[in-house]
Formats: structure tokens, C-alpha cells, sequence
């Protein structure tokens, strides 16, 4: 079966353990020939909606990486780590007071609407052409320029000390472990985020989302059928 001719956008739900590449590279061996990529990357750890680009899909990558974004997830409080989320190594921990839900609500907040956020050392942000990440493997601490971001909405979903659940709607570039940290900042504890799962990216949400069971086990042609095509995408954008 030739498909190489395929163009369009496939809505993956990640799963943890693997990164935005090791998708790319599924869905590649799955169609080759075909011209892959993926927009807005997630961290291995995290799970939810990727979306892969595939032929002429490809040159709109930037435009559906530039979408807004929405997230689940569960922060820890008590406990910093040096890539702000469970996969990094314990910075410091600290008792963690018996929080009022007004006092959880106006840390939350601070972060609502317009403000800058520090990008963490462990990110793929580069630094004269070096990704930070391997910097901050080399113990290495460089000053990062602060970024101008956006949440639309946030809801707390579950408070059970030390970890609160919650709901963020944000810009693009908007990095959740750094949200987790600033808020356990403000609550005067730390905190660092447990878990991550993408929600919705601009129009397109989980519900038509294929996993990477699904990838690996159908027939190419059956995974086809789940690729929106370029006009598909065009309409659900409101282009």
C-alpha cells in the first residue's frame, strides 16, 4: 500500500514513558515514506493529546503548536525538585501547613491572567544553541529571560493535602511545572508537579484521539481513516 501521499493531522493520546519523538518515530515506521512530525512538545513523563503532523501537514506545524492549551494535572506540596516536576532530583523538602481553601485559592490567583514565568533549567529552551537541559545535567545555572504567558481559566479540582488536582487553560510556551512551583512558592511550602495530562489543544481534544496501542497494532490503513485531513483541520480552526 503506497502512503506516501498522506497529509493531515493525527490526534495522539501520548502515553507516559515516552517522548513527543518516540511518537514521531512510531507513527513513521507505521507510514514510510511519509513525512512526520509533532506540535508542542510533552514532557515523557506526561500523558494526553499530541498532535502529529504528517506530509504537507508538516507546514502548518507552528500554526497548531501556537494554539492555547489545557491541561489536568497534581501538584505535591512540601517538595522541590531541580526540574520541577517527580522526575528530578529532591531539592528541598518542608512541612507543609494545614492549608484554608481561601488561602489555596489566592496562591492560584497570582497566577491567573497576564504575567511572566521563568522558564526551568530543565527544558529544552536553548542557550547559545545548547538546550538548557544539558546544561542543568552539567550542574550548570544560566540566567534565562523571563516569558510573557497567559491563563484563561484554572480550577482546583481536589485539594488532599499535600496534593492538589487542578485545571489550567494557557497560552502557548506556558510550562505547568513552573506553574506548580510558583504556586507552591506563594503557599510558602514549595511544590513540584506529580502528574500532567494535555487536555485540549486549540479546537482539537482527546475525544477523537488514537492511542499508541492503537498505532502500533492496526493496520496503516485503519489508522488512516483517524487522520483529519488538511481541510478538516482548516474548518475545525475556524480558518
Amino acid at each position: 500500500m503506497n502512503l506516501t501521499s498522506l497529509d493531515g493531522v493525527l490526534l495522539v493520546d501520548k502515553a507516559p514513558g515516552m517522548t513527543s519523538h518516540d511518537v514521531v518515530a512510531i507513527v513513521r515506521r507505521r507510514f514510510r515514506g511519509t513525512k512526520v512530525g509533532h506540535c508542542g512538545t510533552l514532557d515523557p513523563r506526561a500523558t494526553g493529546l499530541l498532535l502529529v503532523v504528517l506530509g504537507r501537514g508538516t507546514k502548518i506545524s507552528d500554526l497548531l503548536t501556537s494554539e492555547d492549551k489545557e491541561y489536568e494535572g497534581s501538584m505535591t506540596l512540601g517538595v522541590t525538585t531541580d526540574s520541577q516536576d517527580a522526575d528530578g532530583q529532591v531539592v528541598e523538602n518542608r512541612p507543609v501547613p494545614d492549608l484554608s481553601r481561601e488561602a489555596i485559592d489566592a496562591a492560584f490567583a497570582k497566577f491567573h491572567g497576564d504575567f511572566y514565568q521563568m522558564p526551568p533549567m530543565v527544558s529544552a529552551i536553548k542557550k547559545d544553541g545548547v538546550p538548557l537541559y544539558k546544561l542543568a545535567r552539567q550542574g550548570k545555572v544560566v540566567e534565562r529571560e523571563p516569558r510573557f504567558v497567559h491563563v484563561y481559566a484554572h480550577e482546583i479540582k481536589a485539594i488532599r493535602l499535600p496534593e492538589i488536582d487542578f485545571r489550567v487553560a494557557c497560552s502557548k510556551g506556558f510550562y505547568v511545572r513552573t506553574y506548580a512551583y510558583d504556586i507552591g512558592e506563594a503557599l510558602g511550602c514549595g511544590a513540584h508537579l506529580k502528574s500532567l495530562r494535555r487536555t485540549k489543544s486549540g479546537k482539537f481534544t482527546l475525544e477523537r484521539a488514537i492511542t499508541m496501542d492503537e498505532i502500533r497494532t492496526l493496520d496503516p490503513a485503519e489508522i488512516e481513516k483517524r487522520i483529519l485531513s488538511l481541510p478538516t483541520v482548516s474548518r475545525m480552526r475556524g480558518a
